[in-house]
């Protein structure tokens, strides 16, 4: 959903704009454009109607915490009411495109993936970028 909604769509909490399948609830529903746009790729959507009253958490949190050549390390951290209650790291093998340690909530780990996906993208937008300003003499 990088259509150019969003002045800095890196500056999302997922590292960009997403579509797809709410599952905040316990079941899948499919939100609208305006829900997704408004809510979802917003983090701590407190108004959302699938928003479940009783929940674990209501925002999920990522950041590179390092890479290397074979892995990249995300640190992630759930939010309830603005207040860290779980955190911890994730890793994913960049050779065997593989996590190492993936979450144990398929939620949280389906939003690793995304942010993970958006953050790859945008390296590659920047080593091409950088291939781009090379000076041939």
């Amino acid at each position: 959903m990088n259509e150019g909604s969003w002045l800095h769509p890196a500056r999302l909490p997922l590292g960009a704009g997403w579509s797809g399948q709410c599952c905040a609830s316990g079941s899948e529903v499919s939100p609208t454009d305006a829900s997704l746009h408004d809510f979802c790729n917003l983090g701590n959507a407190h108004t959302c109607p699938h928003l479940p009253q009783d929940r674990d958490w209501d925002a999920v949190r990522f950041s590179i915490s390092g890479t290397s050549s074979e892995q990249i390390t995300l640190w992630y951290v759930c939010e309830l009411a603005h207040a860290p209650i779980e955190h911890g790291k994730l890793t994913f093998h960049r050779i065997e495109e593989r996590w190492l340690n993936p979450h144990a909530d398929s939620r949280v780990q389906r939003l690793a993936v995304c942010y993970l996906e958006a953050y790859r993208a945008r390296q590659s937008v920047t080593v091409a970028a950088g291939e781009d300003l090379r000076i041939t003499a």
